[in-house]
């Protein structure tokens, strides 16, 4: 049965997710993809935690490892992406 309830909330989740960056001006994809590297930051202090917290268990210690290692790359992507779109507003030349 709670298997059930997580996957309800998983699709209700990702179909709200993709109706609402489907919504969202082209002006505030660069701020609220900064936002997203900040919540994928705490999902590395999130990982962290889980993988510390309990050694023995290999589940949650593949399961943190696996979150550990995705935050990571969607936050390093994502600040290269937004370096990548604030390098274009810059001025060419020297001056």
């Amino acid at each position: 049965m709670d298997i059930i309830l997580l996957l309800f909330i998983f699709t209700l989740a990702a179909f709200l997710g993709l109706e609402l960056i489907s919504k969202v001006p082209s002006q505030l994809h660069t701020p609220l993809m900064s936002g997203s590297n900040a919540i994928s930051g705490i999902t590395i202090v999130g990982a962290l935690i889980a993988t510390m917290q309990n050694p023995q268990g290999t589940t949650a210690m593949t399961l943190g490892f696996a979150a550990l290692v995705l935050a990571t790359i969607n936050v390093v992507g994502g600040y290269l992406v937004t370096d990548r779109m604030l390098g274009m507003f810059k001025k060419k030349g020297g001056k």
